[in-house]
């Protein structure tokens, strides 16, 4: 019992004996700067990076266009919305595979497809922006990311309606 307590203390003892060796009176090694350490102080170049430019007159078409497709999307979709609720809630207790669980998904799948181009303007953004961003045309690029976020936030408000429906079906 006693060698057991006689362990610690020694290795304590052994550490800090290993940090008074440089008291002694030897010099600790200087700090200063070394005439060598300053070789590679120089001014990194510097990078001129031209802003991006307008919208090229091709592309805002097409941005327009998928606008207008994702707007009627959405359209469609507030308005297969009420229908798909209000069958839902009355299959909200009926069996899986019964006559109302089916009838309110299929509603459901109207819901989907009624937003489905605003899905393909979104995918058609995405390919957009990332080819232009491989070929480093960053001409318009920020109207497309503009329009890009916009339309992933539709989207994804969208997801969480169809989520919440299918949540209140049982089965899902």
């Amino acid at each position: 019992m006693k060698r057991a307590s006689l362990f610690p203390s020694a290795i304590a003892a052994l550490s800090l004996s290993a940090c008074a060796g440089g008291v002694s009176g030897e010099a600790a090694p200087s700090l200063a700067h070394r005439a060598v350490e300053g070789r590679f102080n120089v001014a990194p170049p510097s990078v001129v990076v031209t802003p991006p430019g307008p919208l090229p007159a091709d592309l805002a078409g097409r941005l327009a266009r998928w606008d207008a497709d994702a707007a009627a999307a959405q359209q469609a979709f507030a308005a297969e919305r009420g229908n798909a609720a209000s069958l839902v809630s009355a299959a909200a207790g009926a069996p899986v595979a019964s006559e109302r669980w089916v009838v309110a998904q299929q509603a459901i799948s109207r819901l989907i497809a009624a937003r489905a181009p605003l899905t393909g303007a979104l995918a058609d953004i995405d390919r957009l922006y990332l080819d232009r961003s491989i070929d480093a045309a960053i001409d318009g690029l920020p109207d497309i990311y503009a329009l890009r976020d916009r339309l992933a936030d539709t989207a994804s408000a969208q997801d969480a309606v169809i989520e919440a429906l299918r949540r209140q079906l049982p089965g899902e």
